[in-house]
């Protein structure tokens, strides 16, 4: 069973609901800015960074951007100021700072 994710927002019955452990469509995250969710987020101090990109993975929403092997600024319209990154860092290269 696949959900159709164009009813995600309006009133359905339990019947219509997406049962437990199934993927509702790939890459949707990319439809749904959630960005704003947050009062903190993360920022990146290039001067510290030594591009070991251990930042990346651990990300849940892969808003750490690679481009040639080399990390550049967060996805701010996806993140949601988890903080995950920050503990990853080992060289203090990212912070965690309120939304201005």
């Amino acid at each position: 069973m696949t959900a159709d994710i164009s009813k995600l927002g309006v009133k359905v019955s339990w019947r219509d609901l997406t049962e437990g452990m199934v993927i509702a469509g790939a890459g949707t995250s990319r439809a749904f800015p959630t960005g704003e969710w947050s009062a903190e987020k993360p920022q990146f101090l290039e001067e510290k960074c030594k591009q070991c990109l251990l930042c990346v993975p651990v990300c849940p929403d892969s808003c750490i951007l690679v481009t040639d092997y080399k990390r550049g600024e967060f996805d701010y319209v996806h993140c949601k100021g988890c903080g995950i990154c920050v503990k990853a860092c080992p060289f203090g290269a990212i912070t965690m700072e309120g939304v201005k």
